[in-house]
Formats: structure tokens, sequence, C-alpha cells
């Protein structure tokens, strides 16, 4: 049975593609992903690129900040990219990158059987989406809305949304993300489902 440090060894070593040549680190993932819920964003930025972890930098922040005010934590969760190595200038994942590292990615899937995946980004959503045999719009309207996929003889949850850095780089968007975080807390069963004026 392949396990996460199976894959982790693996991509510490990987040649793949040209992005190891440019990359200071490696960044296969971090967390146990015990709980059943994988956090997936795009690709590692510089901070990742440095230190080797996936959301560290400002985005990282936000992230593990909303994290917390649904009553989760980084170490109970696992936090992936589609990518493994930083592009170059933090530009968008290519096709044929995505192709050749999101195999990794669907590996470490295999191994988890996750029950819920949130989705960071329109890159993340786009392959997740894929991978589950789900229609991808776009990520603007499906961001905050709950998909269900059978996989793995079971339900999955997959909640597609903004990645972090569009949050920070567009504030107006920060209320709407947190009541989609609140989603987050809702699916995993750490907080109750808030009522509306409509549930009375």
């Amino acid at each position: 049975m392949e396990t996460l440090e199976d894959i982790r060894r693996e991509i510490l070593n990987c040649k793949k593609c040209p992005l190891h040549l440019t990359k200071t680190n490696y960044v296969p993932g971090t967390g146990t992903g015990g709980s059943g819920i994988v956090f997936v964003g795009e690709a590692p930025g510089r901070e990742e690129d440095l230190k080797g972890e996936p959301f560290v930098g400002s985005a990282g922040k936000l992230l593990t900040e909303l994290m917390a005010s649904v009553g989760l934590t980084r170490d109970e969760v696992f936090i992936c990219n589609v990518l493994k190595c930083r592009p170059p200038n933090n530009r968008d994942p290519l096709p044929e990158e995505v192709e050749v590292c999101g195999g990794y990615l669907v590996r470490q899937l295999n191994v988890i059987k996750p029950n819920l995946v949130v989705c960071l980004g329109r890159h993340s959503a786009s392959f997740i989406f894929d991978f589950f045999g789900l229609q991808f719009s776009s990520i603007t309207k499906l961001s905050g809305k709950v998909f269900e996929a059978e996989k793995w003889d079971k339900k999955v949850k997959i909640l597609p949304l903004y990645h972090p850095a569009a949050v920070l780089y567009r504030p107006q968007l920060r209320g709407e993300y947190e009541a989609h975080f609140r989603l987050v807390g809702e699916l995993c069963g750490k907080t109750k489902k808030q009522k509306t004026l409509l549930d009375f």
C-alpha cells in the first residue's frame, strides 16, 4: 500500500518537467489527511518555494486564520498544490506541467480518500472537477457551491473557493470568503449551520 511518505520521497527526486531546474525546494504537501479533509491550491509561490511548505506566505496566513475560525488546524488536514514546484515569477501553471505533476496529486488523493476536498483557485478547481468527473465552468460561478461525487465507494464533497491570494488583492471579497469558509466548518462537522431568516 502506497503512503503519503512514499509519494513525498518520489516528489523530492522528481525531474519530470523543467520546473525542477528553477525551483529552490519541492513542495509536496503538509498535514496528515487523517481528518479526511484536503485543501488543494494551484502552485507554490515565493515563500513556499523557500520553505518547501504550501501556503506559508500572506495567502497562507489568511488560509490558516480562516481555518482556525472554523476550528481546523493545519495539522489535521492535508494541504497541497496541483504543482509541486514553483513556476517562475508565479506565472500560471502550463497544461503540460499540470499533466505531469497532477499525477502526484491524484496519488495523494487516492491514499487519503478524502470526504471533503476544498479547491483554492481556478486551476485547482478545474483539475479536481476533472478528477471527479464534474463539469467545471469558472471559479466565479462555482465559488462557495458544494458539489458531490461518487469515489472510493462513498460520496465525496467538493467545495471550490477563490484562492486566498485573490481575496488579498480584492478585499471586497473578504465577507463572502468568510461565509464560504463557514461552509467548510459545517461540512466537516466543526461548526453548526447558521440559521438565516429563511429557517424561521
